[in-house]
């Protein structure tokens, strides 16, 4: 699922250069896969189907649905999907615009407006009071969650909720047998409270890629290192310390105020037979590449330019959300 950017939005002033983004994503995506693309209004949906007309986009696998929406980050306001059973469920989270930085009311009624729109499979879905981005939460399939404490405890998304609260409320929704909190690392531009899908991404139930940094003149390298010790501290399921496959940093992008953006490429995406890696026309993207290949065997690595996208604090994985196998109405 995309939310595709619009006029309306953050991405007006430079929006011809983020759907070039969006153009290559679809183009990638439905070699693979089927993918649900949600437009602001019919005008909207005729502008993005001209211009994927004439990419290499599968015409076959769009599926296109009118939704109004304050932005493009659905991870954050897509729902998201668990299995019961062997059958998906969706969940619908609360969406809060990251604790009340940004407007988010169209935002958070984008997944019952796609589900009043029959976009789903005959499957249940759960509207669920909680405040949760999906981008604040990396899950190995087996039952373990890793997330951040600044995130998940911040007082302007669940208050009421305290720690020991939250973790049996995470196990029961999401069926964990437990939680990997990491209280260290954060990335320059993050406006997110430190999302985990920015530093540090289960690749294997046994597997952890994260952000590192060995540059002493790099701000990150500090809280970084402390986060590989809080990594390096883990256990999985099996009692065992985590494979860890370090990610460099790429060097310093800012914009034209002279903030630092959050470039990582540990904001990957996983596809049917591939993995997108987000690269910034930067030294280390091949390096990053290589070593997420070895986290992936089986998959094609493919690099999609994220530098527009770091302009508005985000990156791929940021903008996308997976539909599991079963979702999506339209395609069996």
């Amino acid at each position: 699922m995309l939310t595709w950017p619009h006029p309306h939005g953050d991405w007006a002033s430079c929006l011809a250069q983020v759907e070039k983004t969006y153009c290559q994503l679809a183009e990638v995506i439905t070699r693979f896969e089927a993918l649900l693309i949600v437009c602001y209004d019919t005008r909207h949906q005729a502008h993005i189907q001209q211009q994927l007309s004439q990419t290499a986009a599968r015409q076959d696998k769009l599926i296109f649905r009118i939704v109004k929406s304050n932005d493009s980050w659905a991870r954050d306001h897509g729902p998201i999907t668990v299995l019961q059973d062997g059958m998906p469920r969706l969940l619908d989270f609360t969406f809060n615009g990251w604790g009340g930085k940004y407007a988010s009311q169209l935002d958070d009624a984008i997944t019952q407006q796609l589900y009043s729109q029959h976009s789903f499979a005959d499957i249940d879905i759960e509207a669920n009071g909680l405040v949760l981005e999906g981008g604040s939460i990396d899950t190995d399939g087996a039952g373990t969650l890793l997330t951040t404490t600044q995130c998940l405890l911040s007082q302007t998304r669940n208050p009421s909720l305290d720690k020991p609260g939250l973790e049996a409320l995470l196990k029961t929704t999401f069926g964990l047998q437990g939680i990997h909190w990491l209280s260290q690392g954060a990335l320059e531009g993050d406006d997110t409270d430190s999302h985990i899908d920015m530093l540090a991404r289960f690749c294997t139930p046994t597997t952890i890629a994260y952000c590192s940094c060995d540059d002493p003149a790099d701000q990150h390298m500090l809280p970084l290192n402390k986060m590989k010790a809080e990594l390096e501290a883990l256990r999985d399921q099996s009692g065992q310390a985590y494979t860890l496959v370090p990610l460099p940093m790429p060097k310093a992008i800012y914009n034209n105020k002279g903030q630092r953006l959050p470039g990582s490429y540990a904001n990957f995406l996983i596809i049917n037979k591939a993995v997108l890696v987000p690269i910034y026309g930067d030294s280390h993207d091949e390096l990053a590449l290589q070593r997420l290949q070895g986290c992936f065997p089986g998959r094609e690595m493919i690099g999609i330019d994220c530098r527009v996208l770091i302009e508005q604090f985000g990156s791929l994985h940021c903008i996308s959300m997976q539909l599991p196998k079963g979702t999506l109405e339209s395609i069996t």
